[in-house]
């Protein structure tokens, strides 16, 4: 059986960030940008209400990490060592693809780090994982993370209707890809 690209999970580095695993000692990082009601505006969760929430998220994170099955980067700021978001690459094997998600702390927006980790997970996906397809979703009011993907390169497909379970709501999804020969680093 081949060996889990996973396991250990990969560290991705580039000129700003650390992508790495999560850890216990991030809690309190990861509190302080998932419990802002902001954040998860168009997201499928909701914000971290106690510092429970977000513990109980970094140890579904080490789970994941443990069985060797994927498990979403936490995205480091290099500058001050801190925990700003996640990126996660929901990988598929068999279809050859994946689906890219990310959540990232509103005092990071509009400074270029969600396209850079993001170049990295998909440059991960792609020759690591030799996936064909990558795509991502959102909600069509979402308008910074449609534009993340557009930044990317992704394709828009086309709006999955009443295909997202949204806290207590079935609503739309945008969808948008990229090809492998499609990515440019």
């Amino acid at each position: 059986m081949q060996e889990s690209p996973f396991n250990p999970f990969p560290v991705l580095e580039t000129e700003r960030l650390l992508l790495r695993e999560m850890k216990k000692e991030d809690l309190q990082d990861v509190y302080s940008y998932a419990s802002n009601p902001e954040l998860t505006t168009f997201l499928m969760w909701e914000h971290h209400k106690t510092i429970k929430d977000s513990e109980a998220f970094i140890d579904l994170l080490i789970n994941q990490y443990q069985k060797g099955t994927g498990g979403a980067w936490a995205i480091v700021w290099k500058e001050n060592n801190s925990v700003i978001g996640t990126m996660d690459l929901g990988w598929k094997p068999k279809q050859y693809s994946a689906e890219l998600a990310y959540a990232l702390s509103l005092d990071y927006w509009r400074k270029g780090i969600g396209t850079e980790a993001a170049k990295a997970v998909l440059c991960f996906g792609f020759e690591t994982l030799k996936l064909e397809r990558i795509d991502a979703r959102c909600h069509p009011d979402n308008i910074a993370s449609y534009k993340l993907m557009e930044k990317l390169g992704m394709t828009y497909e086309g709006t999955l209707r009443k295909s997202m379970q949204r806290k207590g709501k079935q609503e739309d999804a945008k969808i948008y890809s990229i090809l492998k020969d499609e990515f440019k680093q």
